[in-house]
């Protein structure tokens, strides 16, 4: 039976450690180990591991889970011990910002990784050498893995299962735990995209007011810059130099964040939605939605909608169900 070592580190995330305990230990297909250097402290309540760091010695995956303080030194042992289990061949998984530990021990350098984004440009600030995805929910880099959040940690965790024994076994861990059936790697963290910002005090404030108000009108950029009463060319600069982006990027941007509230807010048809925020078709909407935010508005809305009532009195159409 494949041992699963959980390196718990001291200030670990306690869902991060309980994720892969509760996974692989009810999946019945995996020795399950939980070693660390001392009392590890988990918030809430202390752990003391039954293992040490020997425990990762024969391992065939150590899964590091996310720690609570990212800027705490990571000890030199712990380095030590994930550098040795690596050279004998283990995989080695980490979750959420337990990525912090494995870019400490160099297990990340000259690859690409990902965390949670809001730790994301942390991580590629303190170790250059990594290349950091902030926007997919896990990396695969054959026996080096890195999660986003808590719930990519889950995800994460079928995955492995899936390589290790199959599509079923993973679907039987997910239901003996109680959990969704894993969701593609690729698939982008849901990451808050605000509303673009009106510069208070601005001179461009008036005219963003307006393109808000008008969002939902088929606006080009001769429309934009006439309203202003000046040329594209100079529109665009002054985008540039007051909002670091051009004036369409900004105009779809709102209008993607207008499309979220209504997907999150509204049953109605996903077609319906594109037209009311102002996208010239169904497609446009469709593929415009998917390079924002990484997912389709449908999608979108099965994860974030919440007991919505039809929008309009327009029933959701079957193509959207």
């Amino acid at each position: 039976m494949p041992v699963a070592a959980i390196l718990a580190f001291d200030k670990v995330v306690p869902f991060d450690l309980a994720t892969p305990i509760e996974v692989f230990s009810r999946s019945r297909t995996y020795e399950v180990k939980v070693c660390g250097t001392a009392t590890v402290d988990a918030g809430a309540f202390k752990l003391q591991p039954p293992w040490g760091l020997d425990g990762l010695a024969g391992a065939d995956t150590v899964i590091v889970p996310g720690c609570s303080d990212v800027f705490a030194p990571v000890p030199d042992d712990v380095c030590t011990a994930l550098r040795s289990a690596a050279d004998a061949g283990a995989r080695i998984a980490s979750i959420c910002t337990g990525a912090f530990i494995l870019a400490a021990a160099g297990l990340l350098d000259g690859k690409r990784a990902t965390t949670h984004w809001l730790a994301a440009q942390v991580l590629a600030d303190r170790y250059p050498a990594v290349t950091v995805d902030p926007n997919v929910l896990y990396v695969d880099n054959g026996q080096v893995l890195t999660s986003a959040g808590a719930a990519a940690g889950l995800d994460l965790c079928l995955h492995l299962i899936r390589k290790d024994y199959g599509s079923a076994a993973a679907a039987d861990a997910a239901r003996l735990s109680v959990m969704p059936l894993e969701r593609e790697g690729g698939q982008a963290q849901f990451i808050v995209h605000p509303q673009p910002v009106v510069p208070q005090g601005s001179t461009m404030e008036p005219l963003l007011r307006w393109m808000i108000d008008n969002a939902g009108r088929d606006l080009s950029l001769e429309d934009i810059a006439g309203h202003a009463r000046v040329s594209a060319r100079t529109l665009n600069r002054r985008f540039r130099e007051q909002l670091g982006t051009s004036p369409l990027q900004w105009l779809h941007n709102l209008r993607i964040r207008q499309a979220q509230a209504l997907l999150e807010a509204t049953s109605a048809p996903v077609e319906l939605i594109g037209a009311r925020v102002g996208f010239g078709s169904p497609t446009a909407f469709r593929e415009r939605f998917k390079r924002v935010v990484g997912i389709s508005p449908t999608a979108y809305r099965l994860a974030f909608q919440s007991a919505a009532q039809p929008a309009d009195g327009v029933r959701q159409s079957a193509g959207d169900r």
